[in-house]
């Protein structure tokens, strides 16, 4: 009996590395080779991708505030009144103007239409009383600032001030938005159908990759282009060049996320999403002028492309003929670079199909 019970417990007693209880080495590794080590990772990066996305919006455009505007002048503004004006304009606006002096109204105007000045402040030849020009389509944002401080600034001064828009945005985009938001789908679907493509057509070569999101692109941005002006009417757009900025656009989104990609494998989201989302949309000047927005992210927003498709289909909207080369050139080079990182390192790509004989790969 005592023979019998020992044997039992010799049987069920642990014995070598399996009976051992596991160290924290041991529960660790097996941590980082199950799925819960990725996953706790997307949970804390969502979190912090949360609070910036959040951050970056509220930081941009929740309270806007001017730190210079570039203003032609016609005309003395020296005068006694012309100088009381321009002072308290400043101080309503806690910014300076930056006041630009032109030959004539003509001269303004051109100004005006090449996009280098936000108003245009002219003095009446007798010195009684300034007009305020603001340029809705400039800058719906701008342009209701400088006249809300013209008017109060005018009646607190004693200085007679006429106040009118002298490019106004179109009725159907009275707060001068859809751009920006047409330019976010162009983004934000871009990098999307880039992610789709990795996952639904993984087996794609890379000039099969490049053809079809150029194809999408083309495709998307005549949706875009469709749905905004045909079907609802919002904007009169000149069709084919809005659905031109609005392809390279798409394009040279969906090539950025393929170079990430390409370079980080499934974590590429990670530098996409902060360039295109976090820094690259509350910089275009879509939804906030950039006279407006904190003085770094208006220059860096330029160079970005979110910000300069803004800039391209916002030319082309309100300022037709006076197009700038520096948006299609800023659209162009990323594109560019992302392709061109793309096809280089291509064998790095985690799609593709393998060409190579099936005996050779026995």
């Amino acid at each position: 009996m005592s023979d019998t019970h020992d044997a039992n417990e010799a049987q069920g007693a642990p014995h070598g590395a399996h009976g051992r209880p596991p160290t924290r080495a041991d529960r660790w590794a097996a941590f980082k080779a199950s799925p819960l080590l990725p996953a706790t990772v997307l949970v804390l990066i969502l979190a912090a991708a949360a609070a910036l996305f959040a951050g970056s919006y509220t930081y941009t455009m929740a309270n806007p505030t001017p730190r210079h505007i570039p203003t032609a002048v016609v005309g003395a503004v020296d005068t006694a009144r012309g100088e009381r004006f321009v002072d308290g304009m400043e101080r309503a606006l806690n910014a300076s103007l930056e006041l630009r002096r032109y030959d004539s109204a003509a001269e303004a105007r051109r100004a005006v239409d090449e996009q280098e000045v936000f108003a245009v402040l002219t003095s009446r030849p007798d010195g009684s009383g300034v007009r305020l020009d603001v340029v809705g389509a400039a800058g719906a944002s701008v342009a209701r600032l400088l006249a809300e401080a013209g008017a109060e600034v005018g009646r607190a001064t004693g200085v007679p001030v006429v106040v009118r828009d002298i490019k106004p945005l179109q009725e159907g985009d009275p707060r001068g938005l859809a751009l920006f938001y047409i330019s976010l789908a162009a983004v934000i679907i871009g990098f999307v159908g880039a992610i789709q493509l990795s996952v639904h057509a993984r087996a794609l070569d890379p000039a099969e990759r490049i053809a079809f999101t150029a194809a999408y692109a083309l495709l998307g941005g005549f949706a875009i282009a469709a749905a905004v002006d045909w079907l609802l009417g919002a904007l009169d757009l000149p069709f084919v060049e809005s659905w031109l900025i609005l392809a390279l656009t798409m394009f040279t989104s969906g090539m950025v996320f393929t170079m990430f990609n390409t370079l980080m494998g499934r974590w590429a989201m990670l530098p996409t999403w902060g360039l295109m989302v976090l820094l690259g949309n509350p910089s275009s000047g879509g939804a906030v002028s950039w006279p407006l927005l904190p003085s770094a992210l208006g220059h860096i927003g330029r160079w970005l492309p979110p910000g300069a498709s803004v800039n391209a289909q916002h030319t082309a909207v309100y300022f037709g003929g006076h197009q700038h080369l520096f948006p299609f050139a800023v659209l162009g080079a990323w594109a560019l670079v992302s392709s061109a990182v793309f096809w280089f390192w291509r064998h790095r790509h985690p799609g593709g199909r393998d060409r190579a004989p099936a005996h050779a790969a026995a």
